[in-house]
C-alpha cells in the first residue's frame, strides 16, 4: 500500500435498493457505526436515549434504510453499507491494549488505526499488553465472528522466549496437555527452535483463544514467558516488512477468500449511519505504512539484543533504527 493511499468507505447505495432492502436491530447498527458495545447500545436505548423517526426507539427496535436516528444531540440516518468488507493486518506492539478505552488510561491499538465513515474496526480477538505481532481487525462482524468463534479450530501461531533450561519431559508434557483452572490445555504443537545458558525459543501453536493461554500453559510448568509474539492466524502471515505500530489492508481478493473460507461468499447490505447533511463531518485518515512515521522500541529499553535474537526465529523483518522503508 503506497504511502498516500487513503481508506475511506462509501456510504452511496448503489441504485438505491439495498437501503431500501436492507433491515436490522437498531443496537446492531449503532455498534456498526462505532457509536458503543452492542450491550451498551441496548442500555441507552432502554433508557430512552435514542429516537427513530422522530419517537423514542424501543429495545429490540429494527430500523431500514432511510430512518433518522437521534442520539447525543445527532441525526443520523440509516444507510447501506455497499463497500465490500476490509480488513487491516496490525503490527502490534508492547505497551498497548486491545480495547477501545481502558480505564487505566494506557494507550490502545484501535488509537493507531484509520478512522472510518459510519462503520468500526472490530478486533479479531485480542493479545495482552506485553504480547506483540500479528492482530486482525475488520469492519464485517460476521467475518470477525467466523474467525474468532471455537467451532472454527483456527490455528495461531506465536514464537515465545523461555527463561532457563527447558526439558524435553516439559515439552512432552505441554504437548500432551496439562490441567488448568479453566480446564485441560495443550500446545497442538510445539518446536524447540533455539536456546542459549539463559533461556530457549520455542514456536507453539494453538487451536483456541483462551485469555493468555501460551503464557499460563508454561507457568503451569514452572515457566515464565519473556518475549511472545503472535506471527500467524489462521492462513494470515504477519508481513514480513510491516513495522511495529503500523498496519496494512488486506487485498480485496484475499478478504472475499477468507469470506469464502466460512461460507459467508452471499455479503447483504450492512446498515450503518451516515451524519444528517450540514453537521460536522468525521475526517478520512490515511493508512501510512512506511518510514514516515518513527517507531519506538520495545518498552524498557535494553531490547535490541533480544530483537536481533528474535529474528533469526521470524518470518519478517525487525526494524532497525535508519533502515529502509517498504
Amino acid at each position: 500500500m503506497s504511502d498516500k493511499s487513503k481508506k475511506t468507505l462509501s456510504l452511496r447505495a448503489k441504485g438505491g435498493s439495498p437501503a431500501a432492502k436492507a433491515e436490522e436491530r437498531l443496537h446492531k447498527v449503532l455498534a456498526q457505526a462505532g457509536l458503543g458495545s452492542r450491550r451498551a447500545l441496548e442500555e441507552r436505548i432502554a433508557q430512552g436515549l435514542v429516537k427513530v423517526n422522530g419517537a423514542v426507539a424501543q429495545t429490540g427496535q429494527s430500523v431500514k434504510g432511510g430512518d433518522r436516528i437521534d442520539l447525543d444531540g445527532k441525526t443520523f440516518v440509516a444507510t447501506a453499507l455497499t463497500e465490500p468488507a476490509s480488513v487491516l493486518l496490525y503490527n502490534k506492539p508492547e505497551g498497548e491494549v486491545t480495547t477501545r478505552e481502558d480505564p487505566e488510561g494506557r494507550p490502545t491499538v484501535f488509537e493507531s488505526l484509520p478512522r472510518l465513515k459510519g462503520a468500526r474496526w472490530i478486533a479479531v480477538g485480542r493479545l495482552d499488553i506485553n504480547t506483540t505481532g500479528l492482530l486482525l481487525l475488520t469492519t464485517d462482524g460476521e467475518l470477525a465472528n467466523a474467525l474468532m468463534h471455537p467451532s472454527s479450530g483456527i490455528a495461531r501461531e506465536y514464537v515465545c522466549r523461555i527463561h532457563g533450561e527447558v526439558p524435553d519431559e516439559v515439552v512432552h508434557r505441554l504437548a500432551k496437555g496439562v490441567q488448568l483452572e479453566d480446564g485441560p490445555a495443550k500446545f497442538d504443537e510445539i518446536e524447540r527452535i533455539g536456546s542459549s545458558d539463559s533461556h530457549a525459543w520455542f514456536k507453539v501453536v494453538l487451536t483456541e483463544g483462551r485469555n493468555r493461554e501460551v503464557r499460563r500453559l508454561w507457568e503451569s510448568q514452572g515457566y515464565n514467558v519473556s518475549r511472545l509474539k503472535r506471527v500467524k492466524y489462521g492462513s494470515v502471515h504477519l508481513p514480513r516488512l510491516l513495522k511495529r505500530g503500523h498496519c496494512e489492508e488486506m487485498p480485496s481478493e484475499q478478504v472475499e477468500k477468507l469470506r469464502a473460507q466460512f461460507q459467508l461468499e452471499q455479503n447483504p447490505p450492512v446498515l450503518t449511519l451516515q451524519p444528517v447533511i450540514g453537521q460536522r463531518k468525521s475526517r478520512p485518515t490515511e493508512i501510512r505504512v512506511g518510514k514516515d512515521r518513527k517507531q519506538a522500541s520495545y518498552v524498557n529499553g535494553a531490547v535490541d539484543d533480544e530483537a536481533r535474537e528474535l529474528r533469526r526465529f521470524d518470518t519478517f523483518r525487525e526494524d532497525k533504527p535508519g533502515g529502509r522503508g517498504r
